[in-house]
């Protein structure tokens, strides 16, 4: 143990009340906490400023007003990673998912034998824990995946950023075809941002899992400030990123996905030059995230059109 790391961390516990209100939600302390209360704290702690739910200004503050008062049935069907196969096939067509090759309840339940040698094992419901990128099985703590599978499917994801539409999502674990291609060393994301059916920017993560880049642009494909600024070290590419093969094909379907939508980010992969649809997000990092720019924050938020609370 780290004694001096230790005391460290009990002495910012006790002086400072944004570290101790963020240790105690994450100890599950404050669940019975009104969804408004609670977002409202943990955007002062996390953003260091207030949330003004009555006159939202900024892209994070009005995508917090649209997860207390945009709340559809169907979005929860839309993030729910197994549930949403059956519902992008019937929108846009089977040839944009992703191979599935088994679904669970109990990881006790996975044959590891009858799975290939590479693959992806994720919970429907989260983001993260629990996931297992196997890209040899002979080199896999059986033992250890199914327990980070167990502590992915106990969490329930709704708490953490009281993102609406996780809360009713039946949990279940998914195993996917590893997606690679021969020609890159790793499947850019693109991250579609649509507002009312209309695909305004695309985000692309390069190199996530080795020196990860993020990288804004608009439907012409011309680089945009939107992040690097706030966060250095989440920077720009340091070469340029040219438009996908498939970019006409990806945006058509998000159009298709996000159609009378606030606003929903659809998420891409390009596999042997067609797109691969990866997910469906309506609220980014829960609306948290501080690697916006200010010129970025403005332009996002101007693109969002907010329904007064009477018209819900």
């Amino acid at each position: 143990m780290n004694i001096k790391k230790y005391a460290r961390a009990i002495g910012k516990y006790l002086s400072d009340s944004n570290y101790r209100f963020l240790m105690n939600a994450g100890l599950g302390k404050y669940n019975n906490l009104s969804d408004k209360k609670y977002l409202e704290r943990k955007f002062e702690c996390c953003m260091g400023k207030s949330l003004d739910f009555e006159h939202p200004q900024t892209f994070n503050e009005k995508l917090q007003w649209l997860k207390l008062y945009d709340r559809k049935s169907e979005y929860t069907v839309m993030v729910d990673k197994y549930k949403v196969r059956e519902y992008i096939k019937n929108k846009i067509g089977e040839e944009y998912l992703i191979p599935l090759i088994g679904v669970w309840d109990d990881p006790d339940d996975i044959d590891f034998d009858a799975l290939p040698d590479k693959f992806v094992l994720k919970c429907n419901h989260n983001s993260g824990l629990g996931m297992c990128i196997c890209k040899d099985k002979s080199n896999l703590d059986i033992k250890k995946v199914k327990n980070e599978l167990r502590r992915g499917l106990a969490q329930d994801y709704y708490l953490t950023g009281r993102e609406w539409p996780y809360k009713n999502v039946p949990r279940r674990i998914i195993a996917e075809k590893y997606m690679e291609d021969a020609t890159v060393k790793e499947l850019r994301d693109y991250k579609f941002f649509c507002f009312n059916g209309v695909p305004m920017y695309c985000q692309v993560i390069s190199d996530r899992t080795s020196n990860e880049t993020i990288d804004f642009f608009d439907m012409d494909w011309k680089h945009q400030s939107f992040t690097g600024l706030a966060l250095p070290e989440k920077p720009f590419s340091n070469h340029s990123i040219p438009i996908p093969i498939s970019f006409d094909k990806m945006k058509e379907s998000a159009e298709i996905l996000s159609k009378n939508i606030p606003f929903v980010r659809v998420d891409f992969y390009e596999y042997n030059n067609e797109p691969i649809l990866g997910e469906m997000t309506f609220t980014p990092a829960a609306c948290l995230a501080r690697y916006y720019s200010e010129l970025g924050n403005r332009k996002l938020a101007s693109k969002m059109k907010l329904e007064s609370k009477d018209e819900k």
